[in-house]
């Protein structure tokens, strides 16, 4: 009788000893796991979709290739970085991101009035982006805002300035980055 007491107490203890184990291995994986979350020099791969307020989508990779950007080198707007630390793979989150963490208010002095005829007519349409080059060569890419009589008033803000945006984004991947 004693037998069976003392294989049933060494089960107890190896079943202890076991769980132990295994609780330590859990342990050692999320701490290993800690690779996973999203955090500063880490490559993250997303999906995303990019919404305004009446809902239209402004952009989205769903479907198509997932971005790859590096945690904290300001990839991405500064709202959408923030949200995204501590992120896992797999994980979803709607992220909604006011103008003053993505492309800032509405500049007035971002508005400059031209002489009409400095544009081709084809584009003298209010929403017509156009292409430029700045004196010291920097490209820009001004919207026209108004077109009146003698001139067209170009808007060099960016073309979600002022606006929120509403972001449904999905870690796919997280990885050390790889120094280019």
């Amino acid at each position: 009788m004693r037998r069976p007491y003392v294989f049933q107490s060494l089960c107890g203890w190896c079943t202890i000893l076991f769980l132990t184990a295994a609780c330590a291995s859990a342990g050692d994986s999320k701490k290993s796991g800690s690779s996973m979350i999203v955090s500063n020099g880490k490559q993250v791969t997303l999906e995303y979709t990019l919404k305004l307020d009446d809902q239209s989508i402004v952009d989205t990779n769903v479907g198509g290739e997932p971005i790859q950007l590096t945690q904290g080198n300001h990839e991405v707007v500064p709202g959408l970085e923030k949200a995204l630390e501590g992120m896992t793979i797999g994980e979803k989150k709607k992220v909604t991101v006011g103008p003053a963490d993505a492309y800032g208010a509405v500049d007035p002095q971002a508005f400059q009035e031209v002489d009409r005829k400095m544009v081709p007519v084809e584009s003298q349409k209010v929403g017509t982006q156009l292409e430029g080059t700045t004196t010291d060569g920097k490209k820009v890419y001004p919207r026209i805002a108004e077109v009146k009589n003698e001139t067209v008033v170009l808007d060099f803000n960016h073309p979600l300035a002022g606006k929120t945006l509403y972001f449904d984004v999905k870690v796919l991947d997280v990885a050390q980055a790889t120094s280019k």
